[in-house]
C-alpha cells in the first residue's frame, strides 16, 4: 500500500509514467469511466477548498466510483476532540483511498501510520501540496512540452505557499531548471528551502522584488495570492496583499510562448484583463488537474486498464 504525502514519495520514473497516464485518460476517458466501480473515496477537509476537493471527487466519480467525507472540522468529529489517527481508523472501515487536508503540518503523515487505505495529503498547512503539484507538471508538460530546460518565475507568497515548495521539490530533479524568485522581503522563500534544497542541489536561482525586471526572460510564470489565513495579523496581510499584480501592461515584457499558472484561487494579483491572454494557462490547468488525480486515484489502488 502506498500513501502521497510529498512529490518525492514518486521516482522520476513513476512521476513520467503517473503523468503519461493521465494524458492517456485525457486522450480516451471512455477506457477509464468504469475502472473504479465499487470502489469509495473518503475527503477529509479540516480546511476549506473547492478545486482540491471537488476535483479529488469530479476524478473519482468520472472513475466510476463513489465519494463521501466532509468539507469542514466543523463538519466532523474534530469538533469533539476526536484525533486524527481515530478519524482514519474509522474511515479506512468505509472507504477504499481518502485525502486529506488539514491546517497542521504533518497531520495527513500521522493519518497515514494509522491508515488501512492509501491516504493523499491534499495540503497540510504551509508545508506540501503534492497533488496540486502533480497537476502543475502536466500542465507544464502538456503546454511546453517538457519537463526540463526552463525558466520558472515563482512570484507572491514564497514564505508560507505550500504549492511554491512542493513545485520547487519537484522541479530541482530535472536538468536545466533555472528559478527566479519574486518576492517582498517579507515573503521570501525560507531559509531551508534555498540551503537545503536549491544550493545543496546547486540548482542556479536569484531573487527579485519587481516582477518586471523578470518576466523577459521567463517561459513560466507561477504567481500565487497572498494567502490571508497564515498571516498572524491583519495589518501585515492588508500591506502585502496588493504587493504583485499581473495585468495587460506587465503581459507586454513577458515573451510569447510564455505560460501563466496559477494554484488559485485569485483575489488581486491576476488582473482580470489577462484571462483573454493566450498565455493565461491557469483554468486549463485546473482541468488537468482533474485528469492528473485520477491517475493518482488508479495508482495509489494498483487498478491497470488495458
Amino acid at each position: 500500500m502506498r500513501h502521497l504525502m510529498s512529490p518525492l514519495d514518486f521516482s522520476v520514473e513513476e512521476l513520467d509514467t503517473l503523468l503519461s497516464l493521465a494524458q492517456d485518460i485525457e486522450a480516451h476517458p471512455e477506457k477509464y469511466a468504469h475502472a473504479c466501480a465499487g470502489k469509495k473515496l473518503a475527503t477529509l477537509f479540516y480546511e476549506p477548498s473547492t478545486r482540491t476537493r471537488l476535483s479529488h471527487e469530479a476524478a473519482m466519480l468520472n472513475l466510476g466510483g463513489s465519494i463521501m467525507g466532509f468539507s469542514t472540522a466543523d463538519s466532523s468529529s474534530a469538533t469533539k476532540g476526536e484525533s486524527v489517527s481515530d478519524t482514519i481508523r474509522t474511515v479506512s472501515c468505509y472507504a477504499d483511498i481518502c485525502a486529506m487536508r488539514h491546517p497542521k503540518e504533518g497531520a495527513p503523515m500521522v493519518a497515514c501510520e494509522h491508515s488501512r487505505i492509501p491516504v493523499i495529503n491534499a495540503g497540510d498547512g504551509g508545508h506540501q501540496h503534492p497533488t496540486q503539484t502533480l497537476t502543475d507538471l502536466l500542465t507544464i508538460k502538456n503546454l511546453k512540452g517538457r519537463l526540463d530546460n526552463m525558466t520558472i518565475g515563482l512570484c507572491g507568497d514564497l514564505k508560507f505557499g505550500r504549492t511554491v515548495h512542493s513545485l520547487i521539490h519537484a522541479l530541482v530533479r530535472y536538468s536545466g531548471i533555472k528559478f527566479v524568485l519574486i518576492s517582498p522581503e517579507e515573503l521570501r522563500l525560507p531559509d531551508y528551502m534555498r540551503l537545503d534544497v536549491l544550493d545543496k542541489k546547486n540548482v542556479p536561482y536569484k531573487e527579485v522584488v519587481r516582477l518586471e525586471d523578470a518576466l523577459p526572460e521567463l517561459d513560466i510564470l507561477y504567481m500565487t495570492r497572498v494567502q490571508k489565513e497564515r498571516f498572524f495579523n491583519e495589518e501585515d496581510y492588508v500591506r502585502m496583499k496588493d504587493f504583485y499584480i499581473l495585468d495587460r501592461k506587465k503581459m507586454k515584457s513577458a515573451p510569447q510562448d510564455m505560460q501563466v499558472l496559477h494554484p488559485l484561487p485569485r483575489v488581486n494579483e491576476i488582473a482580470v484583463e489577462v484571462d483573454e491572454d493566450p498565455r493565461a494557462a491557469y483554468f486549463k490547468q485546473v482541468q488537468y488537474g482533474v485528469y492528473v488525480r485520477m491517475a493518482l486515484i488508479l495508482t495509489l489502488l494498483d487498478i491497470h486498464v488495458d
